[in-house]
């Protein structure tokens, strides 16, 4: 599946743009600050729901403007066509898939599948949990067609028994056996792919960093307990806290060197690159698994790697033979050889080249 069309309304400083988009390498080129990130954030919005730059989507809304809208035509092959759409505003987010809306954010992952590299990559490493949850299931989500609705399933659990236990401790009870059945489902499910990933990830790391970078994932809980025995032993405390605290809602992927956190002892370059070794073992395993890879979006994909690094960097990508729509300073830029197509942005306008 690739992104065949785009059609951006109000997003940023991009009031209108409509874009046809080439199964291969599309470039986008300007000055900083023309509206180049913001058009690769409108086709991440298409697939996520939310931007990569913010958490808060209304912040994407053009100043003056009561929100924005973003559709896109997915390629699903042997010409058909999916449309897909997401209205952002004062109301909240709304995405429709062939018209229709979805019932979670999450779906629109299996519709369009995206991914992004950007200059803010390392926050993976450096940010909490939350960010690496993210980037985990989101894969799994692609792996386990089920696990969007156990994780949905959750989630809602979750925010039951944290109201239940602000009114009344007793009745959160009746939300446990969810919490421990769905729960230990979505640990199973992670640990499972993490471990296909294993080998993809060895290699990745080794060939963009030279570094024995290791991952591991802890589940949210004790490892000697299930879940229902932890969800039981924490009773006391989350009814003094009013919030749930054991679950995968509070697992993390440890990132470690030599036994230590990779955040305490890499630089902010290499944190960089251990980043963006994760996300490309990530989409190396998708494409074994299912023999397509996820559109790659790279924002200013050269920015801070030396000649030697960005080599191994470009040979990675390569390799995956996927859409990429990236972004340069440069029209001439050809990392990934000749783009089939090039659009030129200055403040917020965008043109064919």
């Amino acid at each position: 599946m690739t992104l065949a069309s785009l059609a951006v309304r109000d997003v940023r400083c991009i009031e209108r743009a409509d874009l046809e988009i080439p199964p291969g390498v599309t470039l986008i080129y300007g000055d900083n600050g023309s509206g180049k990130t913001s058009l690769l954030e409108s086709i991440f919005l298409l697939g996520r729901g939310r931007s990569f730059r913010t958490r808060s989507t209304e912040r994407l809304i053009r100043r003056g403007q009561d929100q924005l809208r973003v559709i896109g035509h997915i390629d699903r092959g042997e010409g058909l066509l999916q449309p897909l759409g997401i209205e952002c505003g004062p109301s909240g987010t709304v995405a429709r898939v062939a018209g229709h809306p979805v019932a979670s954010l999450a779906e629109l992952s299996q519709v369009f599948s995206v991914q992004v590299i950007e200059p803010g990559v390392h926050r993976l490493l450096e940010e909490g949990g939350h960010r690496r949850r993210r980037w985990l299931d989101w894969a799994v989500f692609h792996v386990e067609p089920g696990f969007v609705d156990t994780w949905v399933r959750y989630t809602r659990a979750v925010r039951q028994h944290n109201a239940a236990l602000k009114a009344d401790p007793q009745q959160a009870l009746v939300w446990e056996p969810e919490l421990a059945r769905t729960g230990e489902a979505i640990a199973a499910s992670r640990a499972a792919f993490l471990e296909q990933l294993q080998p993809y990830w060895q290699a990745t790391v080794a060939a963009l960093t030279g570094l024995e970078v290791q991952l591991f994932h802890h589940r949210g809980w004790s490892a000697d307990r299930t879940l229902a025995e932890a969800l039981e032993a924490s009773r006391a405390r989350d009814a003094l806290r009013h919030l749930t605290h054991a679950g995968p809602h509070r697992a993390d992927i440890a990132v470690r060197l030599g036994g230590r956190p990779a955040r305490d002892v890499l630089s902010r370059g290499q944190q960089k690159l251990v980043a963006v070794a994760m996300t490309l073992a990530q989409l190396q395993l998708l494409k074994a698994l299912s023999g397509t890879a996820p559109t790659l979006l790279l924002d200013d994909p050269a920015a801070e790697l030396d000649a030697g690094r960005l080599a191994s960097f470009i040979e990675q990508i390569v390799q995956l033979r996927t859409q990429l729509i990236m972004t340069s300073l440069s029209a001439e830029s050809r990392l990934f050889g000749a783009p089939e197509r090039v659009f030129y942005v200055d403040r917020g306008r965008v043109q064919p080249v």
